[in-house]
Order: C-alpha cells, then structure tokens, then sequence
C-alpha cells in the first residue's frame, strides 16, 4: 500500500513543536521520500556493533561498512559536521556521525532539516573510533525509518509519576529504570517458572470469565456473555479451577495468571495483577511453605543477591523462616493474652485503646486480625510465617481438629507486607458446603466480597480430592519487595483515571 497523502487536516492549532514537525513530515511526502518506510535493511544491532568492534583503539578506522538503525536520543550538528546517538532494545547506544565529506552537502543538510529527536534513522557507513574516543559509524548515507510527530519527555529533567505511568512508552524511551523494570519481571516470572516446572508442577491455563466467582473474598467485576444471554465476572482468584485439576489427577498444578478485583487503588493495590496459584497433592501447609521460600531464594539468585534492601531494613533471605501463630504473637506485642476463648467486648476495648478501626458487626476471629494487622504486622522484618489464623481469615482453608475456630494456614510476611499466603486445604466437601453456603448467605445479605455457592466445584470435590497443599503470591508485589518500587511501577500499563 502506498504512502498516506499529507495529513489535509489544518495544523495551525497545534503546539509549535507538533506542527514544526508535521510539516517535516508532509516536506518528506511532497519529495518522494518515506517517513515511514515498510522496512529499513539493516545489517547489525547497535549492541553486535559496539560488541565487534569494541577493541578498536582511539582514532582507528576501518573499512567495515554496516547498516545500523535506532532512535536519535541527541544530535549536535557544526558546520560541515553532525554527531547523533542512536538508542534501541534495553538501551544499547552508539553515536553516528555525518561529514560533508562522506555523505555529500544534499545529505547533510537534509540531515540538517529533516531530523529531530526521537526519530528513527538508518545510517551506512564505516566503523571507527573517533579521536575522543567514540565508536562510531562515519555515514555514507542515511535514510529516515520513522518520523517523530511529537518531542521526546525533556530527559534532564524528572518526569513525574502521574506522566511516566500514563505515557509509558514514553517512560520507556528515556528513562533506563523503566526499561530495566520489564526486565526484571521478565527475569521474576522465569526464576518462578523453573522452580515449579522443576519440582514437576505443571503449568495450565483457566478461564477469566467465570459464571460463579469464588476462591478469595473479594468484590468482582461484572460483565454479560451475549452469546449465552448470561451475567458474568471476571475471576478473583485461580483457586477453584485449579483445585478441580487435582481432583482429575494432575497432582501438581499452577497457573500464572491475571487477576481482577473491583476494589481501591493504592500504591500497593491494583485493580488486574498478576497472581501465581500453585496446588500440591498430598502436601501441606508446611510443604507449600518450604515451596514458597525455595521461589523467594530462586528470584533472589535470578536478580543476584539474597540481601534486599528493604524501607525497614535489610532483609536476610539465607536467614531463619520462623513461624509465628497470630494469637501468640498478638499477645507478645500486647503484653497481655488473647486466645480464641478472649471476648469480643474485651477485643473491642483493645482495639479503641490502640486506636485500631474496627466495625463492631464484625465476628471476634475479624476483630483478632484485624488487631494483629495493624498491630504485630508492621514490625516484621524477616520473613515469617504467621500462622493459626482464626477460621473467619480463609473460608475455603482446613480447620484445625482440636480446634475447628483456627485454620492450617499462613501468611508470608517480608517488611511488613504480606507476600504470600499458604495452605492445607479443605477438601472434605460436606464442610465445604457448609462454609460455601455461609458464604452464599452472607453475599445475599448484602456482603459484597462473600463467595458464591459453586456446585460444580463442590461436586468435583465430591469424586474424592487427595490431602492438598496449596500457595497463592502476588507477583507485582514479589517485584516490588526485590526492586522496591511501588505497584505502578512493576505494571507495564496500569490502571489511571481518565485524563481531564
């Protein structure tokens, strides 16, 4: 298909950058040449240049010709001279440079004219060491591989948040964190991956659209399937799914997927993240736990180091994993106990003395984590895993046989934030229902996060599901512990209010 004809649309009304460079654009069109050409021939990256050609001493030349190409990230021109920097892929550089004697005067001064920052350009030329020291490419010609309409973010000066969230692909030109921070989840996800695939977990996919929502106690997003005339969410969790597949016979299974919850947006809360379930027949709570600690110490290596430094300290992933039971450790930091058997009226007083805001509706079991999330939490460096929470944390979690009011689960806690969350599962699905259907109660009461009653997946537990350990962790929020950055910025795109 042939070139686009001059945009007929008037420009006056555009800021003078955009239309100087608009016009450069229909310039380039009216001379037969392609701003935007279907391809450009180039014979080596910026990075095999600079690695090829990396001991050529300061003013050596050779007769090496290549083809290279890449965004201009800065130019300067003098007279009968022009020097540019190329950038392309994690931030590879390398500067060109054009002489009057090489590409002629109608090349040079088309250079001149028609290039900006933040175009691509194709340059051929001679490989060589410049007399300050620069590995170069001396032009013979040069050709444009894509105009630029608008200026690149001003790189001296700090983009705020608010525009390197919301112009990514700008934050990705001219900031190297921000090309880093793909990488790195990158780097993340595969340290996951080969931990599981290595301990012969197998990795499967399950549907986001989902009839009943269930697996987590959280709010969902609702949306309508016209093919079937049927009311839908997207799923909060991985959970049930992958339960079923233990059921089938796959004893070891995991899914890293997207997860949507319609709840707020803080700077460790996003409304789609990434969520990695992991189910382990025969296994337990301390199992999954050893598993967890083994992907911790995994992306650690990947990323090269087990000390992380962390706003409360630096944390030590070669030291202890202790446990921690909550009303132990909630008694430890109040200096007096409290058991399953404390009152609610005494839990209400505590959490009015510490200033904890509680709902006074809610159950004691609420009240207990409640207090001990906003009490005990904070103050945990190392990782740790706090454990024997009361019944009403995890519905779908094995209560404990001397005493049904605590669960066989555990949450990891690294610095003060929650980092991942363990289990024995229930898998006796007479119990199941009943919990289930408690659920189903309290989201007809008006409980926005309460689960749905699921009979498919209490039916698959009725075929006799195998002792089962299970792990959920946050991905964007394992990123944020080793980079410590904030959730918006492990997200390539998320989530922002609509521009004014």
């Amino acid at each position: 298909m042939s070139e686009t004809p001059a945009d007929p649309n008037p420009t006056d009304d555009l800021p003078e950058q955009l239309r100087v460079r608009r016009e450069k654009r229909d310039r380039l069109l009216a001379a037969g040449a392609a701003p935007y050409p279907t391809s450009v021939a180039r014979t080596h990256t910026l990075a095999e240049v600079a690695a090829r050609y990396e001991h050529l001493e300061t003013g050596e030349e050779t007769d090496d010709v290549v083809t290279v190409a890449g965004r201009v990230m800065f130019v300067r021109t003098t007279g009968k001279l022009a020097f540019a920097s190329l950038q392309e892929g994690v931030g590879d550089r390398l500067q060109v440079m054009l002489s009057l004697a090489e590409v002629g005067e109608e090349s040079l001064a088309a250079w001149k004219a028609d290039v900006d920052l933040g175009d691509h350009v194709s340059v051929t030329g001679r490989v060589i060491r410049s007399r300050r020291g620069e590995l170069s490419v001396m032009a013979s010609s040069w050709s444009m591989a894509s105009k630029a309409l608008r200026p690149l973010p001003v790189l001296h000066k700090e983009l705020s948040e608010e525009a390197r969230v919301r112009q990514r692909y700008a934050d990705l030109v001219v900031r190297q964190e921000a090309r880093d921070m793909v990488r790195t989840k990158a780097t993340v996800l595969r340290a996951v991956r080969s931990t599981l695939d290595g301990d012969g977990y197998v990795e499967v996919e399950t549907p986001v659209l989902q009839l009943v929502h269930g697996g987590a106690a959280a709010r969902p997003f609702a949306t309508h399937m016209n093919a079937f005339d049927q009311d839908m969410s997207l799923r909060i969790a991985l959970e049930l799914n992958l339960k079923k597949a233990v059921v089938g016979g796959v004893d070891r299974v995991y899914e890293m997927g997207r997860i949507f919850r319609n709840e707020g947006v803080d700077s460790t809360h996003s409304p789609e993240f990434t969520m990695l379930e992991a189910y382990e027949a025969y296994g337990d709570q301390r199992s999954v736990a050893d598993l967890t600690r083994r992907i911790y110490l995994a992306v650690a290596d990947a990323l090269g180091s087990r000390q992380v430094e962390t706003p409360m300290g630096t944390v030590d992933l070669d030291g202890s994993w202790r446990w921690l039971s909550v009303y132990p450790g909630l008694s430890e930091a109040l200096g007096r106990e409290v058991t399953p058997d404390t009152a609610k009226g005494d839990l209400l007083a505590i959490a009015a003395e510490r200033e904890v805001e509680v709902d006074p509706s809610w159950p004691a079991g609420k009240i207990v984590m409640e207090l001990f999330g906003e009490i005990v939490e904070p103050g945990i460096l190392e990782p740790t895993f706090v454990c024997d929470y009361p019944a009403e944390a995890q519905p779908l979690a094995r209560r404990h046989d001397e005493d049904p009011r605590l669960i066989h689960a555990w949450d990891l806690i690294i610095a003060g934030v929650e980092r991942g969350t363990g289990f024995t599962e229930l898998v006796d699905p007479v119990v199941q229902r009943e919990v289930l259907t408690a659920q189903s109660l309290a989201a007809a009461a008006g409980d926005p996060e309460a689960m749905q009653l699921d009979e498919d997946f209490l039916r698959a537990l009725e075929y006799g599901a195998p002792p089962m350990g299970g792990i959920g962790i946050g991905i964007d929020r394992m990123v944020m512990f080793f980079t410590g950055a904030g959730i918006r910025e492990t997200l390539l795109f998320p989530h922002l209010k609509p521009e004014a």
